[in-house]
């Protein structure tokens, strides 16, 4: 099987920073897009930043200039730097790859169980 796993969430005072990490564990053939979500409360979720499979970084207006996606191929993970926090960036945020697992042909779409960050004004 294959697991995300979030870390680096917590309280944070607006204008700070945090960095967030998922660590993707299995057997794993290939990983094809890693992203971010987040989820505020009362709302759907919303793409954050992504590696697309062209090797593209995509990031939601509302993050660009604040927050980066950095990707360790070799250890299989991704991690997302927040810095210029603000209220809004409170939400759950959640890790998602696009996976083929070994010996198969398909690739599965993963999540995380999320990370909260918080952002106080």
């Amino acid at each position: 099987q294959v697991q995300l796993v979030e870390s680096g969430g917590g309280l944070v005072q607006a204008g700070g920073s945090l960095r967030l990490s998922c660590a993707v564990s299995g057997i794993i053939f290939s990983i094809n897009t890693m992203a971010w979500y987040r989820q505020a409360p009362g709302k759907q979720r919303e793409l954050v930043a992504a590696f697309t499979r062209s090797g593209r970084t995509n990031y939601a207006d509302s993050v660009k200039g604040r927050f980066t996606l950095s990707r360790d191929s070799a250890k299989n993970t991704v991690s997302l730097q927040m810095d210029s926090l603000k209220p809004e960036d409170t939400a759950v945020y959640y890790c998602n790859a696009d996976i083929i697992m070994r010996g198969y042909n398909a690739a599965v779409d993963y999540w995380g169980k999320g990370t909260l960050v918080t952002v106080s004004s």
